[in-house]
């Protein structure tokens, strides 16, 4: 069906703009997400006393790598899923096999931002480094829906498509 090649394109596109909008912004506005980063490594805002500070880190040149490999995360997203679109794209009436394969872009970006949004901020920064004991520095919530929205359109883009047949009876 078109139709739903067509939208695994458009959703591929959004979650690339939505990638390149996170790390533009953590470019430009360096500052902001340093400080989440900071305060998240040093477990300064969890539970005061909690067995776990053994863990934290306060050294100023560790902030400044992680938060650099998030955001290197963050373009890599948002240019695997930039290349994927257009493969997709390129391939929409394609026989089914070549727009099969064009996925393999997408799914790479999809990956990558699933690994980001997962495993860097739920399972590193929300379980060990406490992030989930913090009233203010907490983005799991945040993470949690990155996380879904990347599992749903990874799911859905994963699904073998057919051939895309032709006219108005191929939107259906």
């Amino acid at each position: 069906m078109l139709i739903a090649r067509i939208a695994k394109v458009l959703l591929i596109g959004a979650l690339a703009s939505y990638a390149f909008i996170v790390a533009y912004d953590n470019v430009v506005d360096y500052d902001s997400n340093y400080e989440f980063v900071r305060h998240v490594l040093s477990m300064d805002t969890t539970f005061p006393d909690n067995a776990l500070m053994h863990r934290a880190i306060t050294d100023k040149s560790v902030w400044s790598a992680v938060y650099a490999v998030i955001i290197g995360c963050e373009w890599l997203t948002c240019v695997l899923l930039v290349i994927g679109a257009l493969a997709l794209l390129a391939r929409l009436r394609a026989p089914a096999a070549g727009f099969n394969r064009a996925k393999a872009w997408a799914i790479a970006g999809l990956i990558v931002g699933f690994g980001l949004w997962f495993f860097g901020f739920l399972v590193v920064a929300g379980e060990y480094f406490a992030m989930w004991q913090s009233q203010t520095w907490n983005g799991q919530r945040a993470a949690f829906r990155m996380t879904m929205v990347i599992l749903g359109v990874l799911i859905f883009v994963s699904l073998p498509d057919g051939e895309s047949g032709g006219g108005a009876a191929g939107l259906i």
